[in-house]
């Protein structure tokens, strides 16, 4: 099969599934509103205080990831209190874990401070540090060498 890197000109990147996700969650603060939200942070009060926005840009972001799906808002009352919300990430908002642990793996290698990361992200059976790892269907392990682009569905071939 034909490598489409190999003639880069005969096709357009208009319909991109990267351009496309970058849509939805390219900005600073909805990947560090959904590195909280996989923390567990649910309330609008801690994801403003976590990830140090105003309230205002917090109120926007989240009705953004609301309309986008990747967190539903679900209502709570306490005892006297008025009826708010909270935010919890849906089927989508969680299947980002995975963009997140990559991100995280990557800063804690190339971005970190010289003391170095401040959490690690374990599994909780065996202790060990988690990471993104590229694996194909079939369950062979990748390197950027192993990668072939073919053409899918969607592909917008030039003429």
């Amino acid at each position: 099969m034909t490598d489409l890197r190999d003639d880069r000109d005969s096709w357009s990147s208009e319909n991109c599934s990267v351009a496309r996700a970058m849509d939805i969650v390219g900005s600073r603060s909805t990947v560090l509103i959904l590195r909280e939200a996989l923390l567990g942070t649910r309330r609008f009060d801690d994801f403003v205080r976590r990830v140090g926005v105003g309230e205002p840009a917090m109120a926007a972001r989240l009705k953004e990831m609301v309309a986008a799906e990747l967190l539903e808002r679900i209502p709570y009352r306490e005892p006297g209190q008025r009826t708010r919300h909270e935010y919890q990430l849906t089927r989508k908002g969680r299947e980002l874990l995975p963009v997140i642990t990559a991100l995280r793996n990557w800063g804690d290698t190339w971005a970190a401070n010289d003391t170095g990361p401040s959490v690690i992200a374990t599994h909780h059976d065996c202790g060990e540090p988690i990471r993104a790892v590229l694996r194909c269907a079939a369950g062979h392990d990748i390197t950027d060498g192993d990668v072939d682009i073919i053409p899918g569905p969607g592909l917008v071939r030039r003429d």
